[in-house]
Formats: structure tokens, sequence, C-alpha cells
């Protein structure tokens, strides 16, 4: 076998935004949230299922589903395979703009329902060691929680080092798979989760049509083109950095020799300045 980049926006959107295997999103959403019993979610309607896109027309770097339960609950499941500027701002505002956008002025706001946010991050986005976090507003001295209709979950796959053998609870197994799949080349003989099998057969790329790999192809590009961008931007920060510490230090009568030493410019970029 041959699986794809789960983390590729085609795959992501294939696998789970298919309408007729909601097993599998059912499964990732109760393992992430990690929901047993009477709180395990049964269903839900996926608001904005798989449609291989129009490839000239594909949107890059931000992979998003979402799915509403049977008590009215939305996920948004969104991947990021960079970080870009402001990304705890936007994540808060989309979160509230779907919380907002359920009813219409007028109408009762005991009417909202709860919106779950679930960021798979391939950056490491919080300062803490944990892969899997839970992230909501509560009273910041006891952790009590009045205002509970927003949630958010952020898996960090930098952070995820288990190897397949320490693999127990299916939390694991799932950040495993979207982190590890492209690397295999059978299933795990540990995947007993329905769900997550269903998800590892749609992820084989013999399954998948000629159409659907070029668009798959496609994406990778643009994927890489995104963090071509962002290492560039990266560069040119840095680079601005160091010129300005530069000028300082020329003005101070430092030499050549010492603010190279500091900045890592050459004797021509200095001079220049």
């Amino acid at each position: 076998m041959q699986f794809v980049d789960i983390k590729n926006d085609i795959a992501f959107r294939k696998i789970f935004g298919n309408e007729n295997k909601k097993i599998i999103l059912i499964s990732f959403l109760n393992a992430v949230m990690k929901l047993k019993g009477r709180d395990a979610i049964e269903d839900v309607e996926i608001l904005n299922p798989y449609q291989l896109p129009i490839i000239k027309n594909l949107k890059a770097s931000i992979i998003d589903v979402k799915a509403r339960d049977k008590k009215g609950k939305t996920y948004i499941i969104e991947m990021q395979v960079a970080e870009p500027d402001g990304l705890d701002k936007r994540l808060l505002y989309y979160a509230s703009k779907d919380y907002s956008q359920q009813i219409e002025s007028g109408e009762y706001y005991t009417e909202l329902k709860p919106v779950i946010f679930i960021g798979i991050f391939d950056f490491k986005f919080t300062e803490g060691k944990k892969y899997r976090s839970h992230h909501a507003v509560c009273d910041v001295e006891d952790g009590e929680r009045v205002i509970k209709d927003m949630d958010f979950y952020f898996i960090e796959l930098p952070k995820f080092t288990k190897p397949l053998e320490e693999l127990v609870e299916v939390t694991d197994k799932w950040i495993f798979f979207i982190k590890e799949a492209e690397n295999l080349e059978v299933v795990p003989s540990n995947v007993d989760d329905e769900g997550l099998k269903e998800a590892y057969q749609d992820a084989n790329k013999h399954s998948w049509t000629k159409e659907e790999l070029e668009a798959y192809d496609y994406a990778a590009m643009r994927e890489q083109d995104e963090r071509g961008k962002l290492v560039q931007a990266e560069k040119k920060g840095e680079k601005k950095r160091e010129i300005e510490i530069a000028k300082k230090m020329k003005e101070r009568g430092l030499t050549n020799k010492d603010i190279s030493d500091f900045t890592g410019l050459t004797d021509t970029e200095i001079d220049k300045i």
C-alpha cells in the first residue's frame, strides 16, 4: 500500500469530509475530545462535504471540515501546515463568527449552540509539552466554567513522538495516522477502531481516481509554495533586524569586523548602511 499525506488539502477533505463514511469523522471527534458512553457523538451532518475542487481555484494552507451533531453543536476541524501571523486571533474570530451566525438579530440567545474548534497544527503553537491540549473560557484562579459554549482543542504534530508499538489509546492512533500515514506501507496491526480502519482505506492511493491524484499533487505544490513564502518572509525579517543592529553599532564607532561578528553581515553590506 501507499498512503497519501493526510496533511494535504485534498487528502484531509476527502478523508474527513466523506458523507458516505461519516464513521471516520465521528470516530476522530470522539477520540480527540475523549467522548465515551452517553457523551459520545453518534451521528453528524457534514456541512461542507468533500467535492473535488477545480484545481486552479484550489485553496492552500487552510484546510477545514465543518459538521453538526444531533444536539446542534458545530465542529470545525482545521489543518494548518504553517503558522500565519495572528493565528490565535483568527481562530477566535473564526469560531466566534460561526457561533454568532446561528441566530438573526432579535432571536433568543438561548438558541445558540456550542462551537468546538479542533486545530491540527504541523508546528508548535503552545509553549507546553502536551501534543493535545484543551482550551476554554474559565476562571483563571479556580478553573470554574461559566461560559461553556466555546472550546478549542489543539493537536501539535511536532510534539507527538510516540512510536507505533507504544500506541494504546485511540486518540494517539489517530494522531499517528495524521502524522505518519504517508510513511507506512501497511495498516498498523494495532488499529482496532472501525472509523480509523476506514480512514486508512481512504488514504490508500490505489483507491483514488486520476483526477483526485492530480489535485492531490497540485495541492502539495501549492503547500510547498506557501511554506517557501513564509521562510522567505522570515529571512527578510531577520535581515532587516541585522541591518538595524548594525546601523546602531556603526553609529557607536564599532569596526566592521565587530559588526560582522555580531550580525553575520558582510563588509559590503555594512558599508552600504
